[in-house]
């Protein structure tokens, strides 16, 4: 299995069981694909923005979501963003760059459909391959107690400074 097997597409509503597969296979419990589930019935939804990566079969091996998300308070430096959230691959496809083609496939897509910023909660180390960096370096602050360096933003190429202040998730993401 070698990455150059896989191709990514924008998911199909076709495709939802076997996203909730990857979801649950990767991670440790029902979290992650419950969240995907209800941000599927939920106003932040955007079709385009969920993303799959599948096998040269057309299996569904990986997923990326961007939601829509809230930033700042309605002052002028407040508006829309992306939250980058959740990210599976199906554990056989681990390691073998899975993961960064459909996440690179989700942010070439916001960029087409000309959206600003993305953030994302997450490790450093993988995300900074992507240009994530700390958000309190573009006033972006997080509802979440983790350390700086975990809360991170993308600017796209219509970033023009905003949107600013402390990001709103989606109903979707409280209690998870």
């Amino acid at each position: 299995m070698q990455v150059t097997q896989v191709t990514t597409r924008v998911e199909s509503p076709q495709d939802a069981p076997a996203t909730r597969r990857v979801h649950m296979a990767a991670f440790p419990g029902p979290d992650e694909a419950d969240l995907v589930d209800a941000l599927r019935r939920d106003p932040a939804w955007l079709p385009g923005l969920s993303v799959v990566a599948v096998d040269e079969g057309g299996l569904v091996i990986g997923h990326a979501l961007l939601t829509r998300l809230r930033v700042g308070d309605g002052g002028g430096g407040a508006g829309n963003a992306l939250a980058l959230a959740p990210v599976a691959v199906a554990p056989e496809w681990q390691r073998k760059g899975v993961g960064e083609l459909v996440v690179r496939a989700a942010l070439s897509a916001a960029e087409e459909a000309g959206e600003k910023l993305v953030v994302v909660l997450g490790d450093p180390d993988y995300y900074g391959r992507f240009g994530f960096t700390p958000a309190g370096r573009h006033e972006v602050t997080g509802p979440f107690e983790v350390p700086d360096a975990y809360f991170q933003v993308l600017p796209l190429a219509a970033y023009d400074g905003g949107p600013r202040g402390l990001c709103r998730y989606p109903e979707p993401f409280v209690g998870v």
